[in-house]
């Protein structure tokens, strides 16, 4: 079976499915690989999109015309915007999805493109000529040819599960393993190291005593997508918080004789920021209790999610520590949780259009990059789509800059700074975050979007009316006054000093004890733009302008300053161990990642500013 694509996609996971999207609808001809077809996009863990930093991630894909974010709203069982008590920067929207729907919505997005062709078996091998990529040789014998290659198996390479003292190959529980490409990669020089992960147990809900729990309820609207207008129709369901005790704690330590993390059977890194419950109760001894949170695994099932209980201690000591936990008194389970452990390829071996530097037009989008979580995966998946598409079609390499996005930071960061253990975004990562907001993804890059050919007209029309609504209500609150007598009862009422004279309604939204969707409720603003409908979300990001215009003119100009930098390009051939005024680290580290720009290389670790102070000179500048 000799079939010849101009792409082919290797692991329908998150990464894999947004890579095959992108460079299909780009136009190219893609195969797409997967050992499962009714796993697309499959939540191998917490069936949750968004959070902290990751929800800005996701609005960005949407914003450049991917699909996580509208297939996270049809699946939407819960929503909340975190970080409200804090500034708009951190603000961050995550939503609980029905697992089952949610693979369902991305297999539907995918089957009804037609550049988007399938294939259910596991990658075995690259086929390689010239150190060029030219197709996949699969485990059941089939040869696929084609122009690139992205590589998106996740846990699924050379993946091992760790339940106690027992181990097995798997990607996820009751899953194979993905094996060959790893070896044959190392062969050819890649280094390949190994990483772990880790799940809870699955609760049955029939046996969760909920009410004497404390009830996370959602919010009434919310979503991802700026396609999909706020009141989403979906059912929203409750998530539920309990906590660990000093009970629990003594029985998960008699299991430590036992566990593969102690023993170290596991020799991958895990995730400090995601540790399992016997990592938390080890470095943090001193706390009694941990909070954990119970949430639902859809809208039709009683499956339920521990979030905060991972672990790979033998089964039966999770099942004993979890029924002294409140609530969990009567507790069973579909399942144990459990460890994997799965092979990676360390991103500083890549470029920052995804594209690995040993092996032309092979790319790789995911977890095999050392990254963590559903979002990140799905963003790089997105850029390697694009940039496969791009290469094929020798057009220029896609980069989204540091300042443009989150998506950018990320990457940099992999192919620039490398990792040490499993990456996973933050706010504090994105040194321009007031810039990186939430609300403002698609200001910053739908056009881009649409300019490569991705995000659609009806994106573009869409940013276009709320670019014009924001400046129809900054110029109305620019332009317009209120009298003492109209407005001092309200700022009385709301904490802030009444005003003497008439006073322009820009200084009064300046405050920040002053929220605009109600200062406009209470002033009747909407009706007196009524020629238009304002949403509240325009009221929102344009409060926010007000506030923070300050920190958001600083920003930009540091941003453009750190441009200057981005903009100074280093020759493509030039031999750093030759320049003898660098230091000997520099040399080392600038020679392994080779650098595209004075910036990028002043953020390698080990490069100083006066290696910078010498390459400015080295070339001339």
């Amino acid at each position: 079976m000799k079939e010849e694509y101009d792409i082919i996609v290797i692991g329908a996971g998150h990464a894999g499915c947004e890579a095959a999207s992108a460079a299909a609808i780009l136009g190219s001809k893609v195969l797409l690989i997967t050992m499962d077809m009714t796993k697309m996009a499959q939540m191998s863990c917490n069936p949750a999109i968004g959070g902290i930093a990751k929800g800005q991630i996701v609005r960005e894909i949407d914003a450049l015309g991917g699909f996580t974010g509208i297939v996270t709203d049809k699946s939407m069982i819960q929503f909340r915007m975190l970080n409200r008590s804090k500034g708009p920067a951190m603000w961050s929207p995550r939503a609980q999805c029905d697992r089952s729907k949610f693979s369902i919505e991305w297999r539907n997005v995918l089957e009804r493109n037609k550049n988007i062709f399938f294939w259910q078996d596991i990658a075995k091998e690259l086929i390689i000529k010239n150190e060029k990529v030219i197709g996949v040789r699969t485990k059941i014998g089939c040869e696929f040819y084609s122009k690139a290659v992205i590589l998106t198996s996740g846990t699924f390479q050379n993946g091992l599960i760790h339940i106690g003292r027992i181990n097995f190959k798997g990607g996820r529980l009751s899953e194979l393993s993905s094996i060959g490409i790893s070896d044959q990669l190392k062969e050819y020089g890649f280094q390949v190291e190994r990483m772990k992960t880790g799940t809870p147990a699955r609760l049955d809900g029939r046996s969760i005593n909920f009410s004497i729990l404390e009830e996370q309820k959602s919010e009434d609207i919310g979503g991802f997508s700026y396609l999909i207008e706020d009141s989403i129709k979906s059912k929203r369901l409750s998530c539920y918080i309990t906590y660990t005790n000093r009970k629990v704690h003594e029985i998960l330590e008699k299991g430590f004789k036992d566990s593969p993390l102690y023993l170290g059977i596991i020799k991958g890194v895990g995730p400090r920021y995601c540790p399992s419950i016997e990592d938390k109760i080890v470095t943090f001894h001193e706390k009694d209790n941990h909070q954990l949170f119970i949430e639902p695994e859809g809208e039709n099932t009683i499956e339920y999610y521990l979030n905060g209980f991972s672990s790979s201690l033998p089964w039966n000591i999770q099942y004993d520590a979890m029924r002294k936990i409140k609530g969990l008194e009567n507790i069973r389970i579909f399942r144990p949780g459990y460890a994997i452990e799965y092979d990676y390829f360390p991103p500083t071996q890549l470029n920052l259009n995804l594209e690995t530097k040993l092996i032309e037009s092979l790319f790789f989008a995911g977890q095999v990059n050392g990254t963590t979580g559903y979002e990140e995966a799905a963003a790089q998946g997105l850029i390697a789509g694009i940039n496969a598409n791009r290469k094929i079609k020798n057009l220029a390499e896609f980069i989204i800059k540091r300042d443009e996005g989150y998506i950018g930071v990320l990457i940099d960061d992999l192919v620039t700074k490398g990792i040490d253990e499993p990456y996973r975004m933050f706010t504090s990562r994105a040194e321009f975050r007031i810039l990186l907001r939430q609300d403002n993804a698609d200001e910053r890059l739908t056009e881009i979007g649409y300019n490569i050919g991705l995000a659609s007209e009806k994106r573009l029309e869409k940013l276009k009316r709320k670019k014009e609504n924001k400046d129809l209500v900054l110029k109305y609150l620019s332009s317009n006054s209120v009298k003492p007598d109209e407005i001092n009862q309200y700022l009385k009422k709301n904490r802030t000093s009444e005003i003497c004279q008439k006073t322009r309604l820009k200084e009064i939204v300046a405050r920040p004890q002053i929220n605009l969707i109600n200062l406009s409720e209470y002033l009747k603003i909407k009706e007196k733009l009524s020629e238009i409908e304002i949403s509240d979300e325009i009221f929102e990001i344009v409060d926010i302008s007000i506030k923070y215009s300050g920190y958001i003119d600083r920003e930009k100009k540091l941003a453009d300053k750190t441009k200057r930098l981005e903009n100074i390009l280093i020759p493509e051939k030039i031999d750093f161990s030759k320049i003898k005024s660098l230091s000997t680290e520099a040399r080392m580290k600038l020679n392994k990642i080779r650098p595209k720009s004075i910036g990028q290389a002043s953020r390698i670790s080990g490069v100083a500013p006066s290696d910078i102070g010498v390459l400015l000179i080295y070339i001339g500048r």
